[in-house]
């Protein structure tokens, strides 16, 4: 059955590419995950607030492991990705990724999150704006969207300083550990001001994984 709508982005726009590095200019690196991160993710998942929020543990370096390993088959498959936020030491400082691409659509959901002893850093606020400036400037797509619960009030401030409009409330749309919990929407669009304006591209460089 064809389509009547040309896809937004094509198949192949991310995996015909290496996923790349993304540097900003105040000193945050984001690089792809490697293998030798799993300690840095079982220790930061052993964090409440992570845990509450993204509804995981690991209880072995194993599980960590194969949490990191999943990414580059999602880059491979297009429908997953995500990034280690890290400075000079190249230790991991948090995430930030795409979740549920759909290049059809030219769409995806932002992730994030900063382990413990990063807080206070802006590490949030600063990957999202880099991967956001990315997404629309280099790859083209139209939307991004950030949820989460209503309760998770850091998260929604990540949002807001990031320039992602509060555009609704999703009634129970997620089950946490304590039930459901209802979801704050907040999208942007490659049209915003603030995804074409003061985080062009200029505001970081791409280079190839190392």
């Amino acid at each position: 059955m064809p389509l009547l709508v040309d896809p937004a982005l094509p198949q192949g726009t991310l995996r015909d590419a290496a996923q790349p590095r993304l540097t900003t200019n105040d000193g945050l690196v984001l690089r792809p995950w490697r293998g030798s991160d799993a300690a840095t993710v079982r220790t930061a998942f052993a964090c409440s607030d992570i845990q509450r929020w993204h509804v995981r543990r690991f209880d072995t370096l194993e599980e960590a492991g194969e949490w990191v390993g999943q990414w580059a088959d999602g880059w491979d498959n297009e429908t997953a990705a995500s990034w280690a936020a890290v400075d000079g030491d190249d230790q991991p400082l948090g995430q930030v990724g795409l979740r549920n691409i759909s290049l059809a659509e030219g769409s995806a959901s932002l992730s994030y999150w900063v382990t413990p002893a990063a807080r206070g850093r802006a590490i949030a606020a600063r990957s999202v704006e880099a991967l956001s400036a990315w997404a629309f400037g280099q790859i083209g797509f139209n939307r991004l969207n950030i949820h989460h619960s209503t309760a998770n009030t850091a998260s929604c401030r990540v949002a807001e300083r990031t320039g992602y409009r509060l555009e609704g409330t999703l009634r129970q749309a997620i089950k946490h550990a304590d039930g459901w919990h209802d979801w704050h929407l907040h999208g942007r669009l490659r049209t915003d001001s603030r995804a074409v304006g003061d985080l062009r591209a200029e505001r970081f460089a791409s280079h190839p994984p190392k």
